[in-house]
């Protein structure tokens, strides 16, 4: 298993040649690259090829991806449902495992600079990896379309490129590289070839227009049938069982139903998870009641059976040993990650009360984000030990290298980055759990003010992680990045709630 994982889901403009995708594909095969997933669509004419592995790797196969589809693909003959502005169109960058959106932003700038030096391709850069508000949405980026911004990318400054010259590549056109969270793909099929109404609940639907949020939407003619073509970009605030039952109420005001429904490209098990506890109506419901995340959990460590001590003890021992790691970095995640963990549970039980019935909106939102915040605490208990191992190996390996300053410095921004991370994962955790009191259940306020506790902690052990390794950058050189950092540092010690919402 890779220490870091990073997906990658290019989608290239072309949807009904198996070879030319075939070769797109063998073009990004390399050590340290999955391929996890390929789907074509010929009414839309795109496919979209799912990769996860090594951050190193795939932003290279990434890259050679790009220089194949510009090989094979010409835009001056594309045609398809799908909007488009280049033969490898959109690319976008998914922290998965030890790392995080801020990773994802330099590796989506770096593969956006080499797409434009390798290929003359230029490139647009789109949500978080965006330099100017006005790009972050991917439509504002794409509209036009391929036609419509070669004719204006050199009169016009707003479609001026990130990287490359005001030009768009004569066949290939322009990649647009990005980082973003997870990002589910889902589209609904209605019983009608109308593309009206199709458009029409897209409309209602979309944020954009007045919809849900976290919700991007179109309608499509594809297979004979309309479609409510869609992305959701926060499967936790906006999840996917209640999409569809929006799209299903809209779809029957014009006399129509759904009559299936696609995912294009993989979807995470706890969107299908939420899901299910949605229309099961399961009381109580935990994901650790499902076997396969009981058995995973257990086998893995991280789950003991045979009461409340047995699952702690033994991180509270690797605490006490006489080793670096794990140390207050790791305790300090642990301790926001309970606290969102307790936050959590009280919202669940509450919205159960009858008495906190008119809360239940504002109780289900706080445990969607809670469950999210929980998750990437937990994952910054392995995250903060790593890095502090790859500051130890960074210094090892300089006394070898020449490019050791550098690999120290990326070592110790790294073992910065993760703290701070918890630190402000942490204040968000308080944030909410202070927000649960007036409208959770009255009997649980003990329970929300150890939350708050175990959150305030957190972010006090955290941000000393924090300095301590700024003390190591700015000591050697000082940079932009450890000015960054202290006014994020900054912002959490005079206003954790500011903090938390940025």
């Amino acid at each position: 298993m890779p220490n870091t994982i990073v997906e990658c889901v290019p989608n290239f403009s072309e949807g009904r040649d198996p070879a030319k995708v075939d070769a797109i594909v063998e073009a990004m095969k390399l050590p340290g690259v999955y391929l996890l997933d390929r789907e074509m669509d010929a009414d839309h004419n795109r496919c979209v090829i799912t990769l996860a592995g090594e951050r190193e790797a795939v932003v290279e196969a990434a890259i050679r991806g790009v220089g194949k589809a510009a090989e094979l693909i010409d835009l001056t003959h594309h045609q398809g449902a799908h909007p488009r502005l280049g033969a490898a169109d959109v690319i976008p960058f998914i922290p998965i495992d030890g790392v995080t959106l801020e990773d994802c932003v330099a590796m989506a700038r770096h593969a956006g600079a080499e797409i434009w030096n390798r290929y003359q391709i230029p490139v647009y850069l789109y949500e978080a990896a965006a330099i100017t508000p006005d790009r972050q949405n991917l439509e504002d980026v794409r509209r036009g379309q391929f036609e419509g911004i070669r004719d204006e990318i050199a009169t016009n400054p707003a479609r001026r490129p990130d990287f490359g010259e005001p030009r768009l590549h004569p066949t290939a056109g322009a990649s647009i590289v990005g980082a973003r969270k997870f990002l589910i793909a889902y589209n609904i099929f209605l019983n009608t070839p109308d593309v009206e109404i199709a458009r029409k609940i897209a409309k209602a639907v979309r944020f954009s227009s007045g919809g849900m949020r976290f919700v991007k939407a179109a309608g499509f003619l594809v297979r004979g049938l309309a479609q409510v073509s869609m992305n959701l970009t926060d499967l936790e605030q906006t999840p996917l069982h209640r999409v569809f039952e929006l799209v299903r109420r809209e779809a029957a005001r014009y006399g129509a139903v759904p009559v299936s429904s696609e995912i294009v490209g993989l979807i995470p098990k706890r969107a299908i998870e939420l899901a299910a506890e949605w229309f099961l109506q399961v009381e109580n419901f935990d994901t650790s009641l499902i076997l396969e995340n009981r058995l995973a959990a257990v086998m893995g460590g991280k789950m003991a059976v045979g009461g409340l001590r047995a699952g702690v003890e033994p991180f509270i021992e690797q605490l006490a040993a006489p080793t670096a790691v794990p140390g207050g970095g790791s305790a300090a995640a642990a301790s926001a990650a309970m606290a969102a963990g307790l936050a959590g549970m009280v919202a669940a039980m509450s919205r159960t009360k009858k008495a906190c019935a008119q809360y239940e909106p504002q109780l289900s939102a706080a445990l969607a984000r809670l469950n999210t915040l929980r998750e990437e605490l937990k994952a910054a208990i392995d995250a903060d030990a790593e890095a502090y191992s790859a500051v130890v190996k960074a210094y090892k390996a300089a006394k070898e290298s020449s490019d050791g300053p550098r690999l120290i410095a990326a070592a110790l921004e790294q073992a910065a980055r993760v703290p701070l991370g918890v630190a402000e994962r942490a204040a968000e955790v308080a944030r909410i759990a202070a927000s649960l009191r007036p409208i959770g259940n009255p009997n649980m306020k003990s329970d929300l003010t150890t939350a708050i506790a175990l959150a305030k902690a957190a972010i006090a052990g955290a941000l000393a992680n924090v300095e301590i390794n700024l003390e190591s950058i700015a000591s050697g050189s000082g940079n932009e990045f450890v000015l960054q950092v202290q006014d994020r540092v900054a912002v959490l010690k005079s206003d954790p709630a500011r903090a938390s919402a940025s």
